[in-house]
Formats: structure tokens, C-alpha cells, sequence
């Protein structure tokens, strides 16, 4: 069996480290990476959308990427217990027209006793914005360490 490390039970260090890890690998954009966070029959509801597998992951990552361009992600956990972090996060990305976009959303997340998470269940909201409003302006995939997170900026 694989380890995906922080393992459950979390504390206040390993859930914000689960967090920042699941970040740095969704703003890489690459479905594989991302897909195997996930178990192999991981279950998500994301919007409206219900699938199961990482095979089902990454075809909506691949998706999700192609539509959603320039994509900047910062989460921050909101609370834990056992083997269960809910996060907030907001990213920003245009569509093919260059019309900007932030999303705002809460997810729950489940985790296996090997650290991959079993369970994703996100809501999500999309709030047109300027492109002169954007806040996530990193160069790279990676969001700097000294970059502000959620609360610093005020989201």
C-alpha cells in the first residue's frame, strides 16, 4: 500500500500541510498528479456533476482546465476532525473569451487510513470579475510562501 503523507488523524499542522499540498498539486494543472491524491474509487460530487475513479478525476480535470484558462488556486482549511478537513478556496481564470472569473467554494474531504482521500464533495460559485480586480497575479504554478491566503486578502 502507497502512503499519501500527512496521514490521518489530523492536528492543526498536518490538515493546513493536506491543504497546501492539494493546492500546489491543483494549481499545477496536470489531471494525473492530481488524480492520484485521490483512492481509487474516490467518490465526488463537484457542482451537480457525481463521478467515481481516477479515471472519472482526471477526464473532469482535463475539462475543467481546458475551459477554465490562467487557473490560481488558494485554499485554506475552515476545520477538521479524524480523517475529515473542510476547506474554503476561491481561484481565478477567464474562458476562451478573456472574460475573468472568481470562484468561490467550500469542499469536505474524506480521507483512508493511507492518506488518499476517499471522499470530495465541492460547492462552487463563479463571480464575473474585471481583470483589474484579479488578486492572484503569481508568476508560476506554485503560489509563493509569502503570498496572502484567503483571509489576508480579505475573501
Amino acid at each position: 500500500m502507497t502512503e499519501r503523507p500527512p496521514l490521518p488523524p489530523f492536528t492543526a499542522e498536518t490538515a493546513t500541510t493536506k491543504a497546501r499540498l492539494a493546492e500546489d498539486a491543483w494549481n499545477s494543472r496536470d489531471p494525473q498528479r492530481v488524480a492520484g491524491a485521490y483512492s481509487e474509487g474516490s467518490r465526488w460530487r463537484n457542482r451537480s456533476e457525481f463521478f467515481s475513479g481516477r479515471d472519472a478525476i482526471a477526464a473532469f480535470l482535463e475539462r475543467k482546465w481546458s475551459r477554465e484558462r490562467d487557473y490560481r488556486l488558494i485554499k485554506e482549511v475552515w476545520a477538521f476532525h479524524g480523517n475529515r478537513i473542510a476547506v474554503r478556496f476561491a481561484y481565478e481564470w477567464h474562458d476562451e473569451a478573456g472574460a475573468w472569473f472568481r470562484s468561490h467554494g467550500n469542499e469536505q474531504w474524506e480521507f483512508a487510513p493511507d492518506g488518499l482521500m476517499r471522499r470530495r464533495e465541492a460547492s462552487i460559485n463563479d463571480v464575473p470579475i474585471a481583470e483589474s480586480a484579479r488578486l492572484f497575479r503569481w508568476e508560476g504554478a506554485r503560489r509563493p510562501d509569502d503570498h496572502p491566503g484567503l483571509s489576508d486578502l480579505g475573501l
